[in-house]
């Protein structure tokens, strides 16, 4: 009878052992989380901030991976991966998800952010909401928005001053038929790539230039082959945090509890970081010989007109008026 106990205790202490008993790790959710930017990036340190907060809120139980650099696909890539549950988590621009969900192209519409404020008012409020909304029929789940800031053109010829000194360039940009046309209408030749094949494409003078914001340009190293940067602030680039829904709804409540509201905490940390940054950033710029423009960004916003006139039916007209008379 005794030997019979023992026996069955001495089961039951290998079975906690193999297992890990009753400890967390069979709630443990391990999440991989791509993004397409450099570690310097402000996208990569608010990743870190997210999966750190992750694992705070959760009691340990979300371990979330970060994979810069395009590590695991680009943007398109992840978001369809996200969509079919291969990939769990990422940080994207939005030109890609319009894609999927057309009444994205609204926030890349060249000039329709008055300033940095005015985008976050937009993205945070009920704007944001109905469009992470929207996505959820598409199989993915928007957390949070962190953001890249308001991009600016970098190019290896000359300073650009006004729009008229864009014609004839060959600038890099995202796959986007709305920015696409607003360097057409601009004069310049627009070279739509990813970001992955940017730096070796400036550097064999592919391209004569391309439009990001200065954290891009700075943890590309594009002042490496780029001679002036132009303060055009054209486009602001917000960057959803999403999830694969089917990966969301696998979770927890408390487990999905816990990743928004890091999610939101990581994304005001990201933006704080992405401010400094812009700042150290313009600087290094100018140390490594960079010429500085501002240029006249009236001649730019005049060639917005018509490209705001022409995609608002494409995607969503009443969005867009919201959208700017959003106080």
């Amino acid at each position: 009878m005794t030997f019979t106990i023992r026996k069955i205790l001495s089961s039951a202490v290998a079975t906690l052992v193999l297992f890990g008993g009753a400890s967390a790790s069979a709630e443990e959710v391990r999440l991989k989380l791509g993004h397409v930017a450099q570690p310097s990036h402000p996208f990569h340190t608010g990743a870190l901030k997210l999966a750190e907060l992750a694992k705070k809120y959760s009691n340990g139980e979300l371990i979330i991976d970060v994979f810069p650099a395009s590590q695991i696909g680009n943007e398109r890539d992840m978001i369809e991966g996200a969509r079919l549950g291969t990939i769990d988590m990422l940080l994207t621009s939005t030109a890609p998800v319009m894609g999927f969900e057309k009444r994205f192209g609204v926030l890349d519409m060249p000039f329709i952010f008055r300033d940095v404020q005015h985008a976050h008012k937009v993205l945070d409020g009920d704007i944001g909401k109905q469009l992470f909304s929207a996505l959820e029929s598409k199989g993915l789940k928007g957390l949070a928005w962190f953001e890249n800031g308001f991009r600016d053109i970098t190019n290896s010829k000359h300073e650009i001053k006004t729009a008229d000194d864009l014609k004839g360039l060959k600038i890099r940009t995202m796959e986007n038929p709305i920015h696409i046309a607003y360097f057409k209408k601009l004069g310049a030749v627009p070279q739509p790539m990813a970001f992955g094949e940017l730096y070796p494409a400036l550097d064999k003078k592919v391209v004569d230039g391309q439009e990001n914001p200065i954290s891009a340009i700075v943890s590309g190293r594009f002042y490496e082959v780029q001679k002036y940067t132009s303060m055009t602030g054209h486009v602001y680039s917000g960057v959803p945090v999403l999830m694969s829904l089917k990966r969301f709804n696998g979770l927890s409540k408390s487990q999905q509890e816990a990743l928004q509201r890091a999610a939101k905490e990581a994304a005001e940390f990201e933006r704080s970081q992405l401010a400094s940054q812009d700042e150290e950033g313009l600087a290094l710029l100018r140390k490594n010989g960079v010429t500085i423009t501002t240029p006249d960004r009236a001649s730019f916003a005049l060639a917005a007109e018509p490209i705001r006139a022409s995609f608002a039916d494409k995607t969503d007209p009443e969005l867009l008026r919201r959208i700017v008379e959003t106080k």
